[in-house]
């Protein structure tokens, strides 16, 4: 058939059982009112209705989806089945002969019908219209056996031999074959226990939409008469879980709803059963002061409300997520974990029991400046989420939350996990932070004190190791000289009175390297404007004395390698310089109106070594071009400090 066709077949099939409805509720007038429901209708009736209408509507919209025809299918044999069932009791108030018979027998192949598409297959097939697996096959071959042996025996084999209708109680057959067709509803249903544990998110939201639905029929049918004609109301939301389910695959938000229903429904029973066990003993034992008995019961209740609204969250979240998307069972747990690692496996940690407690399928942890490098678990292919990590108000990265696993529902509850975890996973990732920031200064310190060994190892071998072995060996020549040629020997000891001032100088210059003089005796304001000279204007503001050694030397290199390149290379005419001791630290600043950086332009050697003597300090050095040209260098240096250099 071709897709027109099963909509025109599915439309013809829902308009019959409309029709045969219309008929049936002529039938039903003629009838006495039934005791059970004072509705002029039955629940059956509604189904006979609801069933093939939806069913219609999805065909309609899949025609190659076999639950639209079950659906189709199963409400028209209910429509069938509730039209004969009326009739056979119109003929037998009315004296009819053979018609009762035949009719009852339609009746009851139409209800196995019914049985076998909407109470077997439908939740076999439901919702993709595929078994869950081959297993499953010798069910439905076991359903057709047992439905159609429960016809041909008590429905249409009676009618062939002119037998009056089998009463199910008194035969043995009858209720043999009706706990076997219980057998194959039960294990049905529970075909969907088994899809929803394999199912992916989408999937069980489909079944847990049908299966609330579902439930608000099950509760009156269990309660009994009283209640039953209120599933009048109910069954339509049956197929109408099921379309909606189907044309609607992103069902978010259906664990919300069946999470509330069970805290509240357990809240009312608990509540409801304190209430009345206290009141009860109360009426016992405080039967003179019977006010003061149903006060006790209500305070005892509502002692109970908010202990039991907690017990029962986490069941109802253990119920549908598992143990492992309980909160609170999460939050104990990365706690265990935290205590039993170190920072860098810390975090990890973290986003494991988050990636676990969200259902997703990768978390991770990404730094604002690169560094460390970012720390993932799972596979983070693709990015649903993206959190501000926040440490007592400190930015210290972004969480990435990936998207729903395959296995799990889409959580409605991970706002409550999200902000259970997230203080744990800031406080894991500020420690990796602080971790690799001790790890890269360290191994700066490391760096820079191997180089300084380095450079002092090549001044003190080529240069002064040099001079003073020439020294040595002028010395030696002079010491000769001295009885032979007095002149020479005097001649060779000025020369090395020469070679001597050398070597103070380079020594000299080997303390300077370590640590200017100036600073130690002009300090650094003095020792600035002495190298600046009397061309440049340094301007100082606030105490400078007391600050620690490094602040001072990072400082006073970074104001001459800022002088150095304003006069080689930027060309400067006037050139300022300013140290302004504040709270947050000493700001250097230099400001010249030479050419500028040329935007895009790589740093050198220079503008590099600036800014590294301020960041092995925790400091920072910013050089930027302003609109009206020239350079402006600008450092922020810490001035408390427990080492120094």
């Amino acid at each position: 058939m071709t897709p027109v066709q099963r909509q025109v077949a599915a439309v013809l099939a829902a308009a019959a059982a409309v029709a045969m409805e219309c008929v049936n509720i002529w039938v039903t007038a003629q009838l006495p009112q039934p005791s059970y429901t004072p509705l002029p209708f039955a629940p059956e009736d509604v189904a006979g209705t609801a069933f093939p209408v939806l069913g219609a509507l999805l065909v309609f919209q899949r025609p190659r989806l076999v639950i639209g025809w079950l659906l189709c299918l199963g409400g028209l044999c209910s429509a069938l089945n509730s039209l004969t069932a009326n009739l056979a009791l119109l003929g037998a108030e009315r004296g009819w002969t053979v018609a009762p018979e035949a009719i009852r027998a339609v009746a009851g192949v139409s209800w196995k019908l019914t049985v076998l598409l909407l109470v077997v297959l439908l939740p076999l097939l439901y919702p993709d219209g595929r078994l869950p697996s081959p297993r499953w096959r010798a069910l439905v071959r076991a359903s057709v056996a047992v439905l159609a042996a429960d016809a041909l025996v008590m429905d249409v084999m009676p009618l062939l031999v002119g037998q009056r209708h089998v009463d199910p109680s008194s035969h043995p057959l009858r209720f043999s074959l009706d706990m076997l067709t219980n057998a194959m509803m039960i294990l049905a249903f529970a075909s969907l226990a088994a899809r929803f544990r394999r199912a992916g998110h989408e999937e069980r939201g489909q079944i847990v939409w049908t299966l609330a639905a579902i439930a608000t029929v099950i509760v009156p049918w269990v309660i009994g008469n009283p209640v039953w004609w209120l599933a009048s109301f109910t069954i339509p939301l049956v197929p109408l879980a099921i379309t909606f389910s189907v044309l609607r695959h992103r069902l978010y938000g259906i664990d919300t709803l069946v999470t509330r229903t069970l805290v509240g429904a357990g809240l009312v029973g608990v509540i409801g059963g304190v209430y009345v066990a206290v009141g009860a003993a109360s009426s016992l034992f405080l039967s003179d002061v019977d006010r003061i008995g149903g006060l006790v019961a209500a305070l005892c209740a509502g002692a109970f409300f908010h202990p039991m609204r907690r017990v029962l969250q986490r069941g109802a979240d253990r119920l549908l997520y598992g143990g492992r998307g309980d909160p609170v069972a999460l939050a104990a747990e990365l706690g265990r974990r935290l205590q039993r690692t170190d920072p860098a496996g810390g975090l990890a940690a973290a986003l494991e029991v988050l990636r676990d407690g969200l259902a997703v399928t990768g978390t991770g942890v990404r730094f604002p400046d690169g560094r460390p490098e970012g720390t993932t678990a799972g596979t983070l292919e693709e990015v649903a989420r993206d959190i501000r990590l926040v440490w007592h108000g400190e930015p210290v990265g972004r969480l990435l939350i990936g998207p729903p696993g395959v296995r799990r529902l889409p959580a409605a509850h991970n706002e409550r996990v999200i902000t259970a975890l997230t203080p744990y996973v800031a406080d894991a990732a500020h420690a990796v932070r602080l971790v690799g920031a001790l790890r890269r200064s360290r191994e700066r310190i490391v760096t820079t004190r191997e180089e300084e060994r380095r450079r002092l190892r090549r001044d003190l071998h080529d240069g002064l190791g040099q001079s003073l072995s020439g020294m040595a060996m002028s010395i030696n020549a002079a010491r000769l000289s001295l009885r032979v040629s007095p002149e020479t020997a005097e001649r060779m000891l000025g020369e090395l009175r020469s070679g001597m001032d050398s070597v103070t100088s380079d020594i000299r210059h080997l303390v300077y390297g370590l640590r200017p003089p100036a600073l130690d005796d002009l300090g650094l304001a003095g020792a600035v404007a002495e190298m600046a000279g009397p061309g440049v204007h340094v301007e100082v503001v606030g105490e400078l004395p007391g600050l620690p050694a490094a602040t001072e030397v990072a400082a006073y290199r970074i104001v001459q390698e800022a002088l150095t390149n304003a006069r080689r290379h930027a060309g400067a005419a006037t050139v300022r310089v300013s140290l302004e001791r504040g709270e947050h630290g000493l700001r250097v600043r230099v400001r010249d109106d030479g050419s500028g950086v040329p935007p895009g332009r790589r740093s050198g050697v220079g503008l590099a070594s600036m800014r590294e003597r301020a960041a092995e300090l925790g400091g920072t050095c910013v050089i930027t071009t302003p609109p009206g040209g020239g350079t402006v260098v600008e450092a922020i240096l810490p001035v408390n400090l427990n080492v120094e250099i």
